[in-house]
């Protein structure tokens, strides 16, 4: 994803585009779970399968997630 490799070289963020870049992250998250799953309903596939799947892409966003929040966490501490 090529937003976690601009995170990983930007060299500082502010608190508002961290909170807005997680937000972004979560609602995405959240339209991939929620669209994939309603499409495999559609396609009559079995739930379990299609979630295994989805897991490493959805293990790569719960990455960057936790590193923006720890880059919030950082910046929120050293101010």
């Amino acid at each position: 994803m090529s937003t976690t490799a601009e995170v990983t070289t930007t060299e500082q963020l502010s608190h508002e585009e961290l909170a807005e870049l997680i937000g972004e992250f979560e609602q995405y998250r959240e339209r991939l779970v929620n669209e994939t799953m309603t499409t495999a309903q559609k396609a009559k596939l079995p739930k379990a399968k299609v979630m295994a799947q989805l897991e490493p892409e959805l293990a790569r966003i719960d990455a960057a997630l936790h590193q923006l929040r720890e880059q919030q966490s950082t910046l929120s501490a050293s101010n």
